[in-house]
């Protein structure tokens, strides 16, 4: 059951922010929006630099404004510089930019800190918008503590094992329909080497809360093992944590990806691509990348639900979604914005131009029931649902948690934390200390934030 975490005052986190950002504010790498905010029939939105986000920034003058009379000034940054920029604009409620993306992450603590607009208010006079087709996981996962909402996806994923079902087929080896990592393990070996400078599988060991971090606390779940326990403490020196942490590095050591601590999802994505792996687990959102007309391996692939050992489920649920700020000039052409970039409308509108392996799905029940994009997605559709319906960021192990999350712990301070313990795992990976001298220096880590908050 989720208890209630300490609110930290909103001076330290603005000031934190603003601290955190004064280097990427300096170099001069952004580029968009500037200087004062919002006015007048326009907004600011800031924006992680994703593919689909810079398709959307194609399309927006040509449909939404034209449409609305509603220009939109955008800024793109990729992710570590956007989630800064974010932060600090919104920490100290600058207004500068009206809308900005945001993940199921941030949203549940940005809205308790007083800092995004509530979405409800609008959703429900805008029946166009349809919001009880947004996939219940992640309306829940946008949700406050106040029950409000306070994002709309932009598109949603889980967590799922990807194989090359040819490379499976000529070594007589058959994927299970619902697998454990021991499994997966066994496979591992089996197919390493199958091909000519093949690896049995690739798994993210780049340091980052968001890249091995993300994979390997959805093995720590379903080994048994959790960050903290629902009083906090905190759980890193634990036989289930370090059990799980100890076969995702054997594993990757063994059987793994060339380069694995420097592997992130973007290396990961293109071994597959390009042949030097015969299984991945990641982000379901990759498979749009792999069944694309142009990749070498569309067709080759079979795809299997997340590997578990004590739970039912074990994939993880992400998304970005669009958060209005709380000092926007503009909140109602903001929800306008909003209403469009997450809408049924703007699907069919990216599979018309562009193809439907690049509409931005998970978030809608309607996009799975879409023929157009049954037809374009149907090696993974209907897993990549599954998964994300199958996703309890409230309950993923086998213990009562303190906070939500599957891949993250939903608290301000993970992403400082998750990062330094990522640096230490990664390093394992490397060969260059022992999995449980990184549990040691990870454990010391975590008992820093269960001060904080035990006993609240």
């Amino acid at each position: 059951m989720r208890t209630q975490s300490r609110r930290r005052p909103r001076a330290t986190l603005a000031t934190a922010a603003a601290g955190t950002l004064l280097a990427p504010l300096l170099s001069g790498c952004w580029v968009g929006a500037g200087g004062a905010g919002s006015g007048g029939d326009a907004i600011n939105v800031l924006m992680v630099n994703n593919p689909q986000m810079v398709e959307l920034q194609k399309l927006t003058a040509d449909h939404f404004t034209e449409e609305t009379g509603i220009k939109v000034n955008f800024t793109v940054l990729p992710e570590n510089d956007v989630r800064d920029k974010i932060s600090q604009d919104f920490a100290n409620q600058a207004g500068q930019y009206d809308v900005a993306t945001l993940s199921n992450y941030e949203i549940p603590i940005y809205a308790k800190n007083e800092w995004l607009h509530e979405m409800d208010s609008y959703a429900a006079k805008d029946t166009a918008y349809d919001e009880q087709d947004v996939l219940k996981p992640m309306r829940e996962s946008l949700t406050g503590e106040d029950g409000k909402l306070y994002g709309q996806p932009f598109y949603g994923e889980s967590s799922f094992l990807m194989y090359r079902k040819d490379i499976f087929e000529k070594e007589g080896l058959t994927m299970p329909d619902h697998p454990t990592w021991q499994q997966v393990a066994d496979l591992a070996a089996k197919v390493d080497g199958a091909e000519s400078g093949m690896k049995g599988i690739c798994l993210r060991g780049l340091p980052g809360w968001g890249e091995v971090m993300a994979p390997l606390t959805t093995v720590v779940n379903t080994f048994g093992g959790t960050w903290f326990d629902q009083d906090w403490k905190a759980r890193l020196d634990s036989p289930e944590f370090e059990k799980a942490v100890k076969f995702y590095v054997d594993l990757v050591r063994e059987h793994g990806e060339s380069g694995a601590p420097q592997a992130g999802f973007a290396e990961c994505l293109n071994n597959m691509t390009q042949g030097k792996v015969a299984m991945w687990y990641d982000a379901t959102s990759a498979a749009g990348s792999l069944e694309a007309a142009d990749s070498p391996v569309k067709g080759k692939l079979g795809y299997a639900p997340a590997p578990v050992e004590k739970t039912e489920s074990s994939g993880w649920l992400y998304t970005w979604a669009w958060g209005i700020q709380q000092a926007s000039r503009n909140p109602d052409k903001a929800w306008k914005f909003v209403s469009w970039a997450s809408s049924k409308e703007y699907e069919q509108l990216v599979g018309d131009e562009i193809g439907w392996s690049n509409v931005p799905a998970g978030k809608r029940a309607s996009t799975y029931e879409n023929p157009a994009y049954r037809a374009e997605a149907g090696a993974f559709q209907e897993m990549t649902r599954e998964a994300i319906e199958a996703a309890r960021p409230n309950d993923p192990g086998v213990q009562p948690r303190p906070a939500p999350g599957i891949q993250f712990v939903g608290i301000p301070e993970f992403t400082d934390l998750g990062t330094k313990v990522s640096q230490e795992i990664s390093a394992a990976i490397a060969g260059r200390q022992s999995v449980e001298s990184a549990l040691r220096k990870s454990q010391e880590l975590a008992e820093e934030i269960s001060e904080e908050y035990e006993g609240r």
